[in-house]
């Protein structure tokens, strides 16, 4: 068994069930993250800009609204959480180190403090997985086992 595998058995086994109520909580988060960052591009693209991305802007822009709407979903959905999770770090280390900690630590930085925790949780998840409440648990109890 590969380290991976561990990682992944230890997490389906010690996966409380109040735990699928933030993942759930963390994906409508993420969700709606997204839907605002397409409803206004211009915000997202001067947050990237600050960051002297120039040459990769519109990349980023699409790349980190993609990334929130579709993992959101996924992480929401309890659907390869692990892979969503994972694919949601990096835009959550640059907006954590690079973006919002510019603004200060402090207590008034509330975007700073929400980036932390949905940086903290994503970890997790990618840790433990989506738990008994998911379309992944549903999926594994519902396919017929192969000899």
């Amino acid at each position: 068994m590969t380290t991976l595998e561990q990682i992944e058995r230890w997490g389906d086994t010690h996966h409380p069930a109040w735990l699928d109520i933030v993942r759930i909580f963390l994906g409508v988060l993420l969700f709606m993250k997204g839907v605002s960052f397409i409803g206004d591009t211009t915000y997202l693209a001067t947050l990237i800009q600050g960051l002297h991305f120039n040459a990769w802007t519109v990349v980023a822009v699409h790349y980190v609204a993609f990334a929130h709407l579709v993992g959101g979903l996924m992480i929401l959905l309890g659907c390869l959480t692990r892979t969503a999770s994972i694919a949601q770090l990096p835009i959550m280390i640059v907006a954590v180190f690079f973006t919002n900690l510019r603004n200060g630590f402090s207590y008034l930085n509330s975007e700073l403090w929400l980036s932390v925790f949905v940086l903290i949780m994503l970890m997790v998840f990618s840790v433990i997985g989506s738990g008994g409440f998911s379309f992944d648990e549903f999926v594994k109890r519902n396919t017929p086992k192969r000899n």
